[in-house]
């Protein structure tokens, strides 16, 4: 069923597990802190894609996601830093990072991933789009395979962005002044605004 856009937006307004923006989290790398990668990010209005090192099937890149409000946001960063060594010992990514309208990651080709064992998915979608496929497998109780908690969406390649459309989310208050030493007013002037996590979880 169809249904108008005020409609659609308040069946999400009306849920807890859904939302209507879409996040991309990031980390340190290449020589940078969390705060200088996202500088950079914001600076170049680009993100670019992972590849197979970063879970992406196939020989394309992409842009991660996840589509969950903030609050599960806080969740699955504060899990992955709770739990880090049974996880692998590193961390995918921290409580930093950009959140966008859904409709905007919609409209520059962002959709969600198919989860599904990868040899069966690879049967379903064409090869040029595996970079949607998210491997999932519960068939061996030793070696669960499940990213469904961050309901993933990935955009191909690199996501080029409007940099009023973006909205900066950070762990703490306290980093607004990390924030201005970092980006400058220029670019603090020119984002949608910004969002604080600690407080949804406390």
């Amino acid at each position: 069923m169809a249904y108008t856009k005020e409609i659609w937006k308040k069946r999400h307004r009306n849920r807890s597990d859904i939302s209507l923006y879409i996040t991309h989290l990031t980390k340190e790398g290449g020589g940078l802190n969390v705060f200088q990668v996202l500088r950079k990010i914001l600076t170049e209005r680009k993100i670019i894609g992972s590849n197979q090192n970063g879970y992406v099937i196939g020989n394309d890149r992409a842009v991660c996601f996840q589509d969950i409000p903030l609050y599960g946001v806080c969740q699955n960063t504060f899990h992955e830093q709770q739990n880090i060594a049974e996880l692998g010992g590193s961390l995918r990514y921290r409580p930093i990072g950009l959140t966008f309208k859904k409709e905007y990651i919609f409209e520059n080709g962002g959709r969600p991933v198919l989860y599904e064992q990868k040899n069966i998915a690879k049967g379903i979608l064409p090869e040029n789009e595996w970079w949607r496929i998210v491997n999932y497998d519960l068939s061996n109780q030793n070696s669960i395979i499940d990213w469904t908690h961050e309901r993933e969406w990935r955009i191909k390649n690199d996501f080029e962005f409007d940099i009023s459309e973006a909205i900066i989310i950070m762990p703490h208050g306290s980093n607004y002044n990390q924030l201005k030493e970092t980006f400058g007013e220029d670019i603090l002037n020119q984002i949608k605004g910004i969002s604080i996590l600690d407080p949804i979880l406390t």
